[in-house]
């Protein structure tokens, strides 16, 4: 009788795996002789280039230092380092036999040309929703770049997780193909911009959190999210400026990389306004009123004057003569350049106002004052010194602490100077 159903046992597993096998397998694309430049149309290749930028391309497949598009870029996740691929059109390293039904697959399935999943740090559980004439613009761009000869980097994803087979659960999961579909009830602006949020700049992949197998969580959108060693804010009703983020300041934000209450791109967030500045203005709007309606203030009506004026005059703080050993470490390092007086200058953002301050988890502050914010990022010619390198641990902790208690009315941070001590050794990063 044990024996019998030992037996039973061991058949059903079996024929689970044979199951499994075969609702996994995807077929290869046969390969083609790569495509000559000349063959795309240009309007087409110039799309591809627009589209391309917007979903920041060049940001995830390019090394530090490395050539466009090679791959190499490191992506760090709870199950190890993966390497974006090579995606210019060399024939043996790169995608340059790869059709363009092979390419549109990866695209909308993320199943590569030789019939592999591919690891969803690939978003194309965003990809999914372009069109398919987007997609082709694409392919034209890509195909149209200089080839580079550059091998993959190996993954540190351990076994059994790195099996591309076991990506087929994960998409059971967690994936649900098909394009954009618009929201009859929204306007055109609005349904333009979730397209482009939603699929090809894949807004939620940094900006919503993750569960344990790594899928974004879907009734916790736009609630931000660890990105990179830093914290990407939430983009919802929840997130914690003082002043909120309107349509005007997300149009400011996304298309020059400032805004008047908010601060300077900078981080993994310094690419997307150098990536969205292809898009056309009205495409840029579009976005930030679908970002716009997310968080409410498409109806919260005006500015909040009250925050604004509350916010200069804890500008005051710390810019006088002081006995206390971290308001005189603030201005002698920071108040030249954050002390605004009676208005508010872009350039030179208000800490009171600023998200870095303003969140619960002070990584972002913390990067910033160690490493700032580099002359590519935010306005041209406008950068932030870092002080990795003349501050202590003890310093950096004792300035955030002391913006935090001065520049906001919420709870003191909890282990800021183990908290520096942790960023610091990580390093600047890519």
């Amino acid at each position: 009788m044990l024996k019998r159903v030992l037996l039973g046992v061991v058949g059903v597993i079996v024929l689970g795996m044979i199951a499994f096998g075969v609702f996994a397998w995807r077929p290869a694309i046969a390969e083609v002789a790569p495509p000559a430049p000349g063959s795309f149309a240009p309007a087409l290749v110039a799309r591809g280039e627009v589209l391309a930028s917007a979903g920041y391309c060049a940001s995830c497949h390019t090394a530090k230092g490395g050539k466009p598009l090679a791959g190499g870029y490191a992506m760090a996740t709870q199950f190890g380092t993966i390497y974006s691929t090579n995606i210019t059109p060399d024939p043996e390293t790169g995608i340059g036999t790869w059709s363009e039904p092979a390419f549109r697959r990866a695209m909308h399935e993320g199943v590569s040309r030789n019939g592999a999943h591919l690891f969803p740090a690939f978003p194309y559980d965003h990809f999914t929703k372009l069109t398919d004439g987007d997609v082709a613009a694409l392919y034209a761009y890509l195909m149209t770049r200089a080839p580079v000869r550059q091998d993959a980097s190996d993954n540190t994803v351990p076994f059994p997780l790195n099996i591309r087979a076991l990506q087929a659960g994960w998409k059971l999961l967690f994936f649900t193909p098909g394009r954009f579909r618009a929201e009859p009830a929204q306007s055109a602006a609005w349904n333009r911009g979730a397209y482009l949020a939603e699929g090809v700049s894949h807004c939620a992949a940094c900006h919503t959190p993750r569960g344990m197998l790594g899928a974004e969580i879907k009734d916790r959108p736009y609630a931000g999210a660890p990105i990179d060693g830093w914290i990407a804010p939430p983009l919802d009703k929840t997130n914690p400026s003082p002043v909120p983020w309107t349509q005007a300041e997300l149009l400011a934000y996304l298309g020059t990389g400032i805004s008047r209450y908010h601060g300077t791109a900078a981080g993994p967030m310094g690419a997307v306004p150098r990536g969205l500045s292809h898009l056309p203005a009205a495409d840029i709007a579009a976005i930030a009123t679908y970002f716009a309606s997310r968080n409410g203030s498409d109806t919260a009506g005006a500015t909040d004057d009250a925050a604004i004026a509350k916010a200069l005059v804890a500008d005051k703080i710390g810019t006088g003569l002081s006995y206390d050993p971290a308001a005189r470490l603030y201005a002698s390092a920071c108040a030249s350049c954050h002390y605004n007086g009676r208005q508010l200058n872009p350039l030179r953002p208000d800490l009171a106002l600023n998200s870095a301050v303003n969140l619960d988890d002070p990584t972002n502050l913390i990067r910033v004052i160690l490493y700032g914010v580099s002359a590519q990022d935010g306005a041209p010619g406008v950068v932030m010194p870092g002080f990795a390198h003349g501050f202590t641990n003890a310093d950096v902790a004792r300035v955030c602490a002391y913006l935090r208690a001065t520049r906001t009315s919420k709870p003191a941070w909890a282990d800021l100077e183990s908290k520096v001590a942790t960023i610091r050794a990580q390093g600047q990063g890519q």
